[in-house]
């Protein structure tokens, strides 16, 4: 359950402001079929984060040494610091929707677009940290979920009424309790 919840929070606050949401604003202003373009995002974020979950898993069973604990948290003190970088969206990085349905260019384009992205290499220090593929894929699924289907639904108006500073910060300050936590767990401070 622990991996579950974490894995949701993580993603969740992380995901706010990503280029993965504003990739579903656009979506959205673009298609105006909130329904195809939700199934997507949860498809693409299924087969992509059970594959970065699974990497994370398979990492940590060959590595399981003192030094690859230390690694993990480290990875999550330095994803607080990349998430408090705001991140911004490239015209050139969006698919061309328009040759496909809502469906197909949402699920194609935000598999690719989450290809390296923090919340892929977030899944993968938790599916390390946790050794749990299936509970990590859900939670950071469902995280992703949680921030993407608002931002489908109410678009722009989320990007005026959201203060994503205080959001990254909040996101920034829950990773490195995560990498504090498994730096003090893995040195036997607690």
């Amino acid at each position: 359950m622990e991996a579950l919840l974490t894995s949701t929070a993580v993603v969740a606050l992380a995901e706010i402001g990503d280029k993965t949401q504003l990739l579903a604003i656009v979506l959205a202003t673009r298609f105006r079929r909130p329904w195809p373009i939700i199934a997507g995002i949860l498809v693409a974020t299924l087969a992509n984060h059970y594959l970065a979950a699974l990497v994370g898993e398979q990492a940590a069973s060959f590595l399981d040494g003192l030094w690859f604990r230390y690694l993990v948290a480290a990875s999550f003190i330095v994803m607080a610091g990349w998430t408090l970088i705001p991140d911004s969206f490239d015209e050139d990085e969006e698919a061309k929707p328009s040759r496909f349905g809502p469906f197909l260019a949402t699920a194609i384009a935000f598999f690719l677009v989450e290809m390296g992205d923090k919340t892929q290499l977030a899944t993968i220090a938790l599916g390390a940290r946790f050794q749990s593929v299936i509970p990590v894929m859900t939670g950071t699924t469902l995280g992703m979920m949680i921030a993407n289907v608002p931002a489908v639904f109410l678009g722009h108006e989320i990007i005026k009424r959201v203060p994503l500073a205080t959001v990254r910060v909040i996101a920034a300050l829950l990773f490195l309790a995560i990498g504090l936590w498994l730096l003090a767990q893995t040195a036997g401070w607690i």
